[in-house]
């Protein structure tokens, strides 16, 4: 079920968005914003895990993290397209449905191909979900107003910002945790993912990220776009009053792409 939201974090898989910015969602959601989480696939052609155990463990996850809702949109893993258009369709009707005021994606540099097509398809989703005669059927044009890719976890990034994480990475960890199938040694077949090293070089890129700004861990970011001041500090915890979504009617935003 996909329901109004502050800030939607989107990814290729279930364990996804987890990894790369966890702990943000952990402390916005911590600090009073309504998180909503969208997986785009089931992570079906995962080597470990099947449908089901994975649907449990992301929902874990999230109620770990705080975020109020989680949906998977049921693409199909291995084959995301950012020219497909029943796919785009798919994003573009949460985005208008949820209306988040800010977007977590993956980055665009992101080696495997599932996270660099739903960094395309997230950055199309964005755009024609403000542009009125896209799709009218999927619902009101409203675009979200700040968007910010998070690195893959075989990724190195030079950020645009950090976030402070330290306070919310125990959450992060146990939303980790909850994929057992995916990172539990003893949880099936032998895989990279499940060595140890794997969720220990994520700890280690995000304290690497934190000590950049003189803290324990962050996670990083690179902006999408301009990065707009203002809604940066309303992110991160300096609250103003929300005007609402973008529109048509609201300046250049109603322009098309």
């Amino acid at each position: 079920m996909v329901s109004r939201c502050d800030v939607l974090a989107v990814g290729a898989h279930p364990d996804d968005i987890e990894l790369g910015c966890g702990g943000t969602i952990a402390r916005l959601a911590g600090a009073g914003h309504t998180v909503g989480m969208v997986d785009l696939t089931a992570g079906e052609l995962g080597t470990r895990g099947d449908v089901e155990t994975r649907r449990r463990e992301a929902e874990a996850a999230a109620a770990a993290l705080g975020a109020a809702w989680r949906r998977c949109l049921g693409l199909p893993d291995g084959h995301l397209a950012a020219d497909d258009p029943d796919q785009l369709a798919s994003l573009v009707a949460v985005l208008r449905e949820a209306l988040p005021r800010a977007v977590l994606g993956p980055d665009a540099g992101d080696p495997h191909p599932d996270h660099a097509a739903t960094a395309a398809l997230l950055g199309r989703a964005t755009v024609l979900a403000g542009v009125a005669k896209f799709r009218p059927d999927l619902g009101p044009p409203a675009r979200p107003r700040l968007t910010l890719a998070y690195p893959g976890p075989r990724q190195l990034v030079t950020p645009t910002i950090v976030v402070d994480v330290s306070e919310a990475y125990a959450r992060k960890r146990a939303a980790l945790a909850a994929h057992a199938s995916q990172f539990d040694p003893a949880g099936g077949a032998a895989t990279h993912l499940a060595s140890g090293h794997f969720l220990a070089a994520i700890d280690g890129r995000d304290r690497a990220a934190g000590n950049t700004v003189g803290v324990e861990h962050g996670e990083a970011f690179t902006a999408i776009g301009p990065l707009p001041a203002a809604e940066l500090a309303w992110l991160l915890g300096v609250h103003e009053s929300d005007p609402g979504p973008r529109t048509p009617g609201s300046g250049s935003e109603g322009k098309g792409p």
